[in-house]
């Protein structure tokens, strides 16, 4: 299915702010729970908000969680700024663990506190809080989680309910002020940050991640790649020495590989909604330190591995992984020009499937205004965060392919004359998928919207 930009706003009530798509999502979803949901066309319209934060559909709310430059509840400090990727877990007695990436970069306003033990490098402005949440949805606690890392961006959940954040960024000791090396993966217990520390998962790369996802029947980790520029980043597989192990044992280390598609250098210029690539092959790589040059360089042998720019969101559903392309530019050296895109590859089919393409379409667009974080609603089909200019959205796609709005931002941050408004990142659904968590990066906003999520 496929409709303008246009057309399909003027369908939901949000003309001049969102995406063009096609697809048959209900392929996405096939075999899992979520195909099973209502994936009905939207909840109407988007009605102001008086307060001027978050417009959202009749029959919504929201409640402010937490705002950047407020007071930690544990008193290390202040909130960080920069809201990032994000995940609720479960905790006892229905409180849910709220774990909050901080993408902050050496000149944040407010960095991560320092906690002992929790630190990895004092020079380093990001890492993660974690908000502990009781059962009516109330913030009793916020802490750091993990402190002295470097631009973290998303990350993932593992099986065991921890979550993995990752540093979008390959900077080494000496750049930027650091002491250490940067460009790792850590985990973080919110229930106890110090069970897990700030220890970096070297085995899984070193490089510009952006997320994870891990199969829950193997534990293999897939792992995705931020490169906004040539050369354009690679999907990851890592194969653990302890696999499904709980707490700590991604430390054990393992074999970390990069996906090689056989013809296929670049993923940008397949642009049709269901094409398939069989036989996909796992390519060791020979320095996942990157001591000498950075992994997307190194030499894989003649027949390469694949390419594709801007791979963000990465996620596991049925039997299947799922990853986003966020956009493709040839100015910037792709192989051809796409808006978004959500790839699934199947590990017992070795099969790579595209399964959605995001625009462009036939009205004027910025490229920047693209799918980012992305997770599945409660009705099925998708929630989508957009990371481009203007007001910013949270969109719904059904599995039919409609597009609807569900959240709008109104923190408009810049003047009248030059205006900026933050994007959102870290949406999730509560354990009981009765709450959408949604962060505006800035100002730094953990939103908490209820409603009538089902139908």
């Amino acid at each position: 299915m496929s409709a303008t930009r246009r057309q399909i706003l003027a369908r939901t009530g949000a003309l001049g702010a969102g995406i063009a798509f096609s697809g048959a999502l209900s392929e996405l979803f096939a075999g899992t729970a979520a195909a099973q949901g209502l994936g009905h066309a939207g909840h109407g319209p988007l009605v102001p908000d008086p307060n001027g934060l978050l417009d959202l559909p009749k029959g919504f709310s929201y409640r402010v969680l937490s705002r950047e430059g407020e007071p930690l509840r544990s008193g290390e400090g202040a909130v960080p700024s920069h809201h990032d990727g994000m995940t609720a877990l479960p905790g006892g007695h229905g409180r849910v663990h709220l774990v909050r990436n901080h993408e902050n970069r050496p000149t944040a306003a407010h960095p991560v506190p320092a906690v002992e033990g929790l630190t990895y490098d004092p020079a380093g402005k990001g890492g993660c809080t974690a908000l502990t949440l009781d059962a009516h949805g109330r913030v009793l606690d916020e802490r750091v989680a993990v402190a002295g890392t470097a631009v973290n961006c998303a990350g993932g959940p593992t099986p065991w309910g921890t979550w993995l954040t990752c540093e979008e960024t390959e900077d080494r000791a000496g750049a930027n002020g650091y002491t250490k090396d940067h460009g790792f993966v850590f985990e973080v217990d919110p229930a106890d940050p110090h069970r897990t520390g700030a220890v970096p998962l070297t085995a899984l790369g070193r490089f510009q991640h952006e997320a994870v996802a891990i199969d829950p029947r193997n534990g293999i980790v897939y792992e995705t790649e931020d490169a906004f520029l040539e050369p354009f980043g690679l999907f990851y597989r890592f194969l653990p020495h302890r696999p499904l192990g709980g707490a700590g044992s991604l430390r054990a280390g393992g074999r970390l590989q990069a996906m090689r598609v056989p013809g296929v250098p670049d993923l940008s210029p397949v642009q049709e909604t269901g094409a398939s690539f069989d036989g996909v092959e796992w390519v060791d790589v020979p320095d996942p330190l990157a001591a000498q040059t950075p992994v997307r360089l190194q030499d894989f042998g003649p027949r390469g591995v694949t390419h594709a720019q801007k791979l963000e969101g990465c996620y596991w559903g049925g039997r299947c992984v799922y990853f986003v392309s966020s956009f493709a530019r040839s100015t910037d050296g792709s192989a051809a020009d796409h808006y978004g895109q959500i790839w699934r590859y199947d590990p017992a089919a070795r099969r790579l499937t595209l399964v959605i393409v995001f625009g462009p379409d036939t009205d004027v667009r910025l490229p920047g205004e693209s799918p980012d974080n992305i997770c599945l609603a409660p009705g099925g089909g998708l929630m989508v965060c957009e990371d481009g200019n203007g007001a910013q959205y949270v969109f719904g796609v059904t599995r039919q392919g409609e597009v609807y709005p569900v959240a709008r931002g109104r923190q408009n941050i810049g003047t009248p004359e030059a205006p900026e408004w933050g994007e959102f990142a870290g949406v999730t659904f509560s354990p009981d998928r009765r709450t959408m968590y949604v962060n505006c990066y800035t100002p730094g906003t953990t939103f908490a919207v209820t409603g009538p999520w089902g139908g």
